[in-house]
């Protein structure tokens, strides 16, 4: 068989969510004209995944009002969307991608953005009453659960399970949240924080069990019983949310390099020629010297994409900016932008008028380096230009809501 060209093989992205399809697109509005193949293992156009654990557990969202794209866009920039079919393995000598079936597929670069998977917990028992939450079959089965019991346990205060705990008090149902950490959000921001998002579970009828570990889960006459160290629980459903697995098989069976997850460098190359990847399935190393993390957000996917593209494209790669987050819980946003480390300062900037508003700055040597808010969208967007300026800000004034954020960097010396 011939052998093809660059331009013949072109890019094959395994997978389809926010990070492939936002790659297509910058591929493309780049200039980029070669032949580009989507292959996504799900069966439906890709979708949107935020609103999983939010408005589609509510009821009364089609698959169409959270699609990422229209079907006719990929037809309008000649990209072909496999959907429904899985990769089995990739052979980066012979650059190529073996899907189910048997057939393969020629590459001249490759995109894993294989994303990842719920994690579970070990010895669950069978059964429809045990959800977890990572597609759009997964919000389908939990949301139409939702509509017909009466008690949810929810194992895991981050971000899944408490916004799953919203969803669910809102559609009436008590709500049982299992941590076996001392507070909600340990892993995710700092104390003050968390201390508030508590709060305002607390204030909607959540129960929240923290420092409590689960011994056992069994299932009991259509109901949850739950083992803790605390006591005998029971329910009729169990959510399990405590984080998300990368999808690194394929890589690793591939031998490209792999930490937690699959290690890129600042352009987002792997270990392997002409491999990239992108989204929550990479770790990467933020600044020299540091440790490399996994950005699990859609804002992180999004500028990884823009990244490869402008690369296979052949264009000036466009600055990371500061990475950032957000999260819909009740009638309430929190945003976190930055990272904070250890020995951050931390200034908890005061909300007059706003009872249930929250703001936590952290510096560095007077240099913002993160921010937490809670319904506190000025704070955020504030917070967020002074960390990628690295101007320094007077901790004094950062404190008084009489200074306006436009006001916080100090002179220049």
């Amino acid at each position: 068989m011939a052998t093809l060209t660059a331009m013949e093989a072109g890019v094959v992205v395994i997978g389809a969510g926010h990070a492939a399809c936002q790659f297509a697109a910058s591929l493309r509005q780049l200039g980029w004209n070669g032949a580009l193949t989507l292959v996504s293992a799900e069966p439906h156009l890709p979708y949107q995944r935020p609103p999983l654990s939010k408005a589609c557990l509510q009821g009364g969202v089609a698959q169409s009002d959270i699609l990422l794209r229209p079907a006719a866009f990929y037809e309008s920039i000649a990209c072909r969307l496999l959907a429904g079919r899985a990769v089995v393995a990739i052979d980066t000598r012979r650059k190529l991608v073996r899907l189910d079936g048997g057939s393969e597929l020629p590459y001249a670069q490759l995109v894993l953005a294989t994303g990842a998977a719920a994690r579970t917990w070990p010895r669950l028992p069978a059964g429809e009453s045990v959800h977890v939450l990572r597609t759009w079959d997964d919000a389908q089965a939990l949301g139409a659960a939702l509509g017909r019991i009466r008690r949810l346990a929810v194992l895991g205060a981050g971000y899944i399970g408490l916004e799953v705990a919203a969803a669910a008090r809102k559609r009436g149902v008590a709500v049982d949240v299992f941590e076996a950490a001392p507070r909600v959000l340990q892993r995710s921001v700092g104390m003050a924080t968390s201390a508030h998002v508590e709060n305002l579970h607390r204030a909607q009828g959540v129960a929240l069990h923290l420092g409590t570990a689960i011994t056992s889960v069994r299932a009991e006459d259509h109901a949850i019983a739950l083992e803790t160290s605390h006591g005998l629980f029971t329910a009729d459903a169990l959510v399990i949310g405590i984080g998300a697995q990368p999808r690194v098989e394929l890589a690793r069976e591939a031998g490209l390099q792999c930490g937690h997850a699959i290690r890129v460098d600042a352009q987002c190359r792997t270990s392997a020629d002409e491999v990239f990847a992108i989204g929550d399935c990479t770790e990467q190393v933020l600044h020299p010297g540091a440790e490399p993390v996994r950005l699990e957000s859609v804002q992180n996917a999004t500028d990884q994409a823009k990244c490869v593209a402008a690369v296979i494209a052949g264009r000036p790669v466009p600055p990371m900016p500061v990475p950032w987050f957000w999260s819909d819980q009740f009638d309430h946003r929190i945003q976190v932008a930055g990272r904070a480390g250890a020995g951050d300062a931390t200034v908890l900037r005061p909300q007059p008028g706003k009872p249930q508003a929250h703001a936590a700055w952290y510096l560095r040597e007077g240099r913002v380096t993160a921010v937490e808010a809670v319904d506190a969208p000025e704070d955020f967007m504030a917070a967020r230009q002074l960390i990628k300026t690295g101007q320094r800000v007077d901790m004094a004034r950062l404190a008084d809501p009489e200074v306006a954020l436009r006001c916080l960097a100090a002179p220049a010396a």
